[in-house]
């Protein structure tokens, strides 16, 4: 049997299983609604069926023996485009990677790379990851080896086609970990008038060189971020509040009920109120990317 075969079949009969707190498998019989989200850093691989991302304006397909990688939280909507389907993730921790960096003192790589891109497996990435699962089989053999081959998993990504994003993750002062503050200024600080200045500073950079390295590592602006930010949590909050739009609007940081549903339907392919009768009791989706 291949790797990739044996893979399927392990990951079918461990869905929904841990391995380690960093992994998650999930699986689906269908196709599934494209949903949104904010994803963190993350390796997903697919072992069957395949899968769509969509990152501001860029389309993202990947298969069976096709991995995605996002090295920066990025608002992406993703759905199964086909199936069964069945995948496993991993989340890509800073601390992990900078560690193989300090004892291998590798290139650190170029200072822009994208936040998102998906390429093919090798056999030298496959063979771990299939490993990994096997462990779920020998319970006892988790904590003593569990570790070892998620560290074999993650030097694989960062001596592999997308090692320089992955790279940038575990470096402190890597531009990816600038825009990353920036990042996470922009999702706690959603709801208020967005200024590119405060973004900046919070960056450490000048606000054309912000903005240059920001697109080139989320592939939109600034303010097209804290707009797809913004329209995500009033998603969530309808869900929960769906005959209250105007009211979610205004917290998400919409002074015009207008703007807000122009803006929300643009986003989402219908009104805030219709969109959130639809998704009430649908069921819950994947983790972004897995």
């Amino acid at each position: 049997m291949g790797l990739l075969p044996e893979l399927q079949r392990l990951l079918h009969r461990h869905v929904d299983q841990t391995v380690l707190p960093s992994v998650v498998v999930k699986a689906s019989e269908t196709v599934t609604e494209p949903m949104p989200a904010v994803t963190d850093p993350v390796f997903a691989f697919i072992a069957q069926g395949a899968k769509r991302a969509i990152c501001g304006d860029t389309v993202y397909d990947y298969e069976a023996g096709e991995f995605l990688v996002v090295s920066v939280e990025l608002p992406v909507t993703a759905h199964v485009s086909e199936a069964p389907y069945v995948a496993l993730g991993l989340r890509l921790e800073p601390a992990l990677i900078a560690g193989l960096l300090l004892e291998t003192a590798g290139d650190r790589g170029p200072a822009d790379t994208p936040g998102i891109a998906v390429s093919a497996a090798s056999e030298e990435l496959l063979d771990p990851v299939v490993r990994l699962i096997r462990l779920l089989d020998r319970p006892a053999d988790i904590p003593v080896l569990g570790a070892a081959i998620e560290r074999e998993i993650v030097w694989r990504l960062i001596t592999g086609d997308q090692g320089a994003m992955v790279r940038q993750i575990g470096l402190a002062d890597s531009r990816l970990a600038q825009i990353s503050r920036a990042i996470r200024w922009i999702r706690q600080n959603y709801a208020d008038p967005f200024r590119v200045e405060d973004a900046s500073r919070v960056a450490g950079m000048s606000v054309t060189s912000f903005h240059r390295h920001f697109r080139a590592v989320t592939t939109m602006t600034p303010i097209q971020y804290q707009k797809q930010i913004r329209l995500q949590e009033a998603r969530a909050r309808l869900i929960a509040e769906p005959h209250d739009v105007a009211g979610v609007g205004y917290a998400v940081g919409y002074g015009s009920p207008s703007q807000f549903s122009r803006e929300y339907r643009r986003m989402f392919g219908a009104p805030p109120g219709a969109d959130a009768a639809r998704l009430q009791g649908m069921p819950q989706t994947h983790p972004v990317g897995v």
